[in-house]
């Protein structure tokens, strides 16, 4: 990248993300996937940046989505729903993963049942943003901006 930031993000939701604005909204907010979307993709454009919002319930997929993420954008930004606590498949395809990775869960998982607690995630992501909704994947695509742009500038 020279200049202007012209860099796609990829997006990664996994199991059960398609079920928000229904499951759980105590927790979960009401917000759908694709509002989130949305606004990710309305904040993306302030950034200079694109986005390329993804979801799915499969394990496996998610691994291949990762590996072909590796040339395919800049960065990643991933909420593996419950794969977060239990997948090292996607911690090891995030470890071979070159771009910067940030960590997003809608709920502050520190509040929540201990299982909970750990992810496997966050030994490959720069930083976890969680318990803001909606608003954590805006505050991702921010810090995935400072990330490019200060590699840039390196």
């Amino acid at each position: 990248m020279t200049g202007t930031m012209s860099a796609t993000i990829l997006i990664l939701n996994g199991p059960n993300l398609n079920l928000l604005g229904s499951r759980e909204p105590d927790v979960y907010g009401s917000e759908t996937l694709a509002e989130i979307e949305a606004s990710c993709r309305d904040h993306a454009k302030g950034l200079g940046l694109e986005i390329d919002f993804c979801q799915s319930n499969d394990e496996g997929e998610m691994v291949n989505i990762i590996q072909e993420a590796q040339t395919g954008c800049a960065g990643l930004i991933i909420n593996a729903g419950a794969f977060t606590h239990t997948s090292v498949a996607i911690l090891d395809a995030l470890l071979a993963l070159e771009q910067p990775v940030v960590e997003v869960h809608l709920s502050n998982l520190f509040q929540r049942e201990s299982f909970r607690h750990h992810s496997f995630v966050s030994q490959a992501a720069r930083g976890m943003i969680c318990g803001f909704r909606g608003q954590g994947y805006v505050l991702a695509l921010d810090a995935l901006a400072r990330i490019l742009k200060d590699k840039n500038e390196a």
